[in-house]
């Protein structure tokens, strides 16, 4: 039993050296590790100009995307047009830097199912329209040419100038052009119209602005064909009726239509179309667009030279489309009916094509 009046006993503890010990006595690195833990790192602030640059790079990156699928598509989607066609063209670079010509060209060629009057489903078929546009170095025009136009043809004699591509396709129709306007040309589109709607899609549609447009197309929607049904001002189309459009011979709102005024009409579905391509509605849509657009083309182009022809286009403005204005009409010897243009207005127009 312990002594009641003993002193108490005592334990002695060690304690371990404390933070503050470590660093000194003046607290330094307590301080430090409450301030600012070393595996954590501050957050940045989100301010004005980062936002504005993720942005600008999320635009480029979308631009970017657009002009890869664009290359990729014409290098192996793509059709090029014959040596024969080649060979006629005068090959000057593409639009950039200086003035070219390119001749546009429609086959009126339907598919073996149609019961369209007089359309031709195999074999040869005739252009169903044909248009020189003019564009590179500030230089911007626009020229069509009425299919019924009587012309000499090489080889053929004296006929409606479409049935050139009917006798020799395209290369036949650019010597024939050549000959008749007494210019050069550069290069040659022939437009795939089994394609072409997909393109008009890819874009969300086209805005087109003109009269009441009634018309039946391949039979109209009774023998399996399209039926076209348009109010006169502007709708928004899409790819079949953009295609339908175009080839509206016959419009039963207006019977006394003619070519020339169907040749206006396709002029306005391609301005439509270049509208929308540039329209900030139709940025979201670039990459598609930039998919489908050498699908529906046959050129002598490929790749960066058509990329590098579709900026100088898009540099160069959307003129109005100009067409030769016949003078009177002509019995051709087949017994077929033709239209004939003066010297004088062949001059003029190709004067104001060449210097737009």
């Amino acid at each position: 039993m312990a002594d009641p009046q003993a002193p108490p006993e005592y334990k002695l503890y060690r304690t371990r050296p404390s933070l503050r010990g470590r660093r000194g006595d003046d607290g330094s690195m307590l301080d430090e590790l409450r301030q600012a833990p070393p595996d954590v790192k501050p957050r940045r602030r989100i301010t004005v100009g980062r936002v504005v640059k993720w942005i600008v790079l999320a635009l480029v990156a979308w631009v970017g995307l657009s002009l890869v699928l664009f290359l990729i598509s014409a290098q192996f989607n793509q059709d090029q047009v014959s040596a024969a066609a080649q060979a006629q063209l005068a090959d000057g670079g593409v639009g950039i830097i200086k003035p070219q010509t390119t001749l546009i060209l429609g086959s009126d060629q339907r598919t073996a199912s149609t019961k369209e009057p007089g359309a031709s489903t195999s074999g040869p078929s005739r252009s169903d329209s044909i248009l020189l546009v003019r564009t590179g170095s500030g230089h911007s025009a626009k020229l069509s040419i009425p299919r019924d136009t009587v012309v000499d043809i090489p080889g053929h004699g004296r006929d409606k100038i479409n049935a050139a591509y009917a006798f020799g396709g395209a290369a036949l129709t650019v010597q024939t052009v050549k000959q008749y306007l007494g210019i050069s040309i550069d290069h040659v589109f022939e437009v795939n119209f089994d394609n072409f709607p997909a393109l008009v899609d890819a874009m969300g549609g086209i805005n087109y602005t003109g009269g009441c447009v009634v018309s039946r197309i391949n039979g109209g929607y009774k023998n399996g064909g399209f039926t076209l049904r348009l109010r006169r001002g502007t709708t928004h189309i899409n790819g079949k009726q953009a295609l339908a459009l175009s080839r509206t011979r016959k419009n039963l709102c207006n019977p006394r239509e003619n070519d020339l005024t169907r040749a206006r009409r396709q002029q306005k579905v391609i301005s439509a179309m270049k509208s929308r391509v540039f329209s900030p509605a139709c940025f979201i849509r670039l990459p598609f667009i930039s998919w489908n657009a050498p699908k529906t083309l046959k050129t002598d182009m490929r790749g960066p030279a058509l990329l590098g022809y579709a900026m100088g286009t898009a540099l160069s403005g959307s003129p109005p489309t100009r067409v030769l204005k016949p003078s009177g009409g002509v019995t051709l010897p087949n017994g077929g009916a033709g239209l004939v243009v003066s010297d004088a207005e062949k001059q003029r127009e190709v004067r104001l094509f060449l210097n737009g």
